[in-house]
């Protein structure tokens, strides 16, 4: 029954944006009836509707312009017969109207509305309402900021306003059944969260280590306290920036998901790969695309392996550095501006620019655990059904070999496997000394065998 009469809403509102789409055509080639505006067609009345699609027009308080990009964006996933008439053949040049852009895929055998179909309905008839176009496909307008549409690149010598014109599928289904799921589900959100079951007091990390830590999850607790109730913002940047440095599985990743359990917060980790792109200006697109997301969400946003991001700034003695250069001074700006929590992860301090440095509330180095650490992690991680055997030298073992916790993991998961295949739950020394070489394998490392 939501759905349906959801379906109906938007039907009504496709029925408004076909009209639209008649009288302009009919104005802009002079057809019958020309001499009538677009802009005249009444649009449905919305206002005593409970409906999400409806309450959400009310409330993001949508003009008529805007109004036509979002009913254009959902039209090809409920009526796309209606974009039909784009097919035109301009009889002058016996091929399509350029005019009204579009793109074919072959995925679809409608046709699917770019930012140049919005265009031409919107100025074809009015070059003057430009600036109304230039509104909508601002990165601050809420229709792009709450990522419910996007436009999508194009190669650099193709105009930007070839890319299509796409309505987010987490929004359209809150417009079917009033649902909106989070934006870890969607395939073009280039940001996963990320979760974890353990608890702090699994957690084995040097006194100091967890001093500093423990000051993040004072700011996550009071900072709102600090920066509103005492009047601090005054003085104050928003959010707080932090630096985790430090070799693989030293527990960058687990501390960061820690103080977001801790503190109720969603950790998003960004995929670098789907951040770092090849043209121009489309890195900070997608940068952006998270920044603004996350300044409504609470979220904390972990970026690992962030020199690929963050790294030193070089000369500029090409069109590519100036580039990059820019790109950094950019990202510098968003988390300046960012009222969460950011958490930049690497493996060497060295490696990140110093523009950045400077301006994180705190660096904590997260080092190689000592003989004594590795000691507790392995006597943690062999606690459960997956048990050493009792003449297994554990002491003798944190000893000889220096492991980072990740990797200390990843042996129980080796011995768990192994032991599970011969039906026991008693792990030899022989299979976690086979497991640690598989470790220092994969560094080019090799051990001894402890007699």
């Amino acid at each position: 029954m939501i759905i349906n009469n959801a379906v109906n809403i938007l039907y009504n509102e496709i029925n408004w944006l076909q009209q639209v789409i008649n009288q302009v055509i009919k104005t802009y080639l002079l057809q019958d009836g020309h001499e009538e505006n677009w802009l005249d067609i009444p649009l449905p009345d919305i206002t005593e509707l409970d409906n999400p699609y409806a309450n959400k027009i009310i409330e993001w308080d949508l003009n008529v312009y805007e109004r036509l990009a979002l009913i254009l964006a959902i039209t090809p996933h409920l009526r796309p017969e209606v974009l039909d008439i784009f097919f035109g053949k301009n009889q002058l040049y016996d091929r399509g109207f350029t005019e009204f852009g579009g793109v074919l895929s072959n995925d679809h055998s409608g046709f699917l509305p770019t930012a140049q179909t919005l265009s031409f309905l919107i100025t074809a008839n009015d070059p003057h309402l430009r600036s109304e176009l230039e509104n909508i496909l601002d990165a601050q307008n809420i229709l792009f900021k709450l990522n419910i549409l996007s436009l999508a690149s194009t190669d650099s010598y193709i105009p930007n306003f070839n890319g299509v014109l796409s309505l987010n599928d987490n929004w359209f289904n809150y417009f079917l059944t009033g649902e909106l799921k989070s934006e870890e589900h969607s395939d073009v959100f280039p940001a996963k969260r990320i979760t974890t079951k353990m608890e702090w007091d699994d957690v084995v990390l040097d006194e100091a280590i967890m001093e500093q830590v423990m000051e993040i999850n004072s700011w996550l607790s009071h900072g709102n306290t600090i920066m509103k109730e005492w009047e601090l913002d005054k003085i104050l940047k928003p959010g707080y920036r932090t630096l985790f440095y430090g070799p693989p599985g030293t527990g960058k990743t687990l501390t960061a998901t820690l103080l977001g359990k801790a503190s109720n917060r969603e950790v998003y980790k960004v995929d670098l790969s789907m951040i770092v792109s090849k043209y121009i200006g489309e890195t900070e697109k997608n940068l952006a695309k998270i920044f603004d997301i996350a300044e409504h969400k609470n979220w904390i946003l972990f970026f690992d392996e962030a020199d690929a991001l963050f790294g030193k700034r070089t000369a500029a003695n090409s069109s590519n550095d100036r580039y990059a250069n820019q790109q950094t001074s950019y990202l510098l700006q968003r988390i300046e501006d960012f009222p969460g929590v950011v958490i930049l992860a690497s493996n060497l301090k060295a490696n990140m620019d110093d523009a950045f440095t400077r301006r994180f509330q705190s660096m904590i180095h997260f080092k190689m655990p000592s003989v004594k650490e590795r000691y507790q992690i392995w006597s943690k991680a062999f606690s459960g059904k997956c048990k050493l055997h009792p003449d297994i030298d554990l002491w003798k073992i944190a000893e000889d070999y220096e492991i980072a916790g990740g990797a200390i993991i990843n042996v129980l998961r080796f011995c768990a496997l192994q032991v599970i295949r011969r039906d026991d739950t008693i792990t030899t020394q022989q299979e976690i000394i086979k497991g640690i070489r598989r470790e220092f394998k994969k560094d080019n490392k090799t051990i001894k065998a402890i007699v």
